[in-house]
């Protein structure tokens, strides 16, 4: 006999979600450890960011940049004759400062990918002539 007490609570869980809810497989992924570290340099003109991601490559990840966020997933595989299915992980990271999008690089190298996003030139005080 299964008492509750002797059930996974994420099994649980995953029975009455069915897995469906992106937000719902972040929770389970965050529970589970499978997010990748992520270290972020910030300074005065950009901000660094690099995510260990062993046995991934370049293609099997999506990267996302925002005027003030980076967004970086997992691209969810796609079977034939399935629904597509969402990322596996999603990490959403906001940024104290706008970003130059132009000037952004990422690199991959030996399972670590590294972000490069320099702040945008600063606008300041201008003037309009009024017509």
């Amino acid at each position: 006999m299964n008492t509750i007490m002797n059930m996974d609570p994420f099994r649980i869980l995953d029975e009455l979600f069915n897995m469906k809810g992106p937000a719902y497989r972040n929770m389970r992924a965050r529970a589970a450890g499978r997010f990748p570290p992520v270290n972020v340099f910030l300074d005065d003109n950009a901000v660094l960011i690099d995510l260990e991601l062993p046995g991934k490559t370049a293609q099997d990840i999506d990267l996302t940049l925002e005027p003030q966020a980076v967004v970086i997933a997992d691209k969810p595989t796609v079977e034939e004759g399935k629904e597509t299915p969402a990322p596996a992980w999603s990490r959403r990271l906001n940024l104290p400062f706008r970003v130059n999008a132009d000037k952004a690089n990422a690199k991959f190298t030996n399972g670590i990918l590294r972000i490069e996003l320099p702040k945008a030139e600063a606008q300041g005080v201008r003037k309009i002539a009024i017509a």
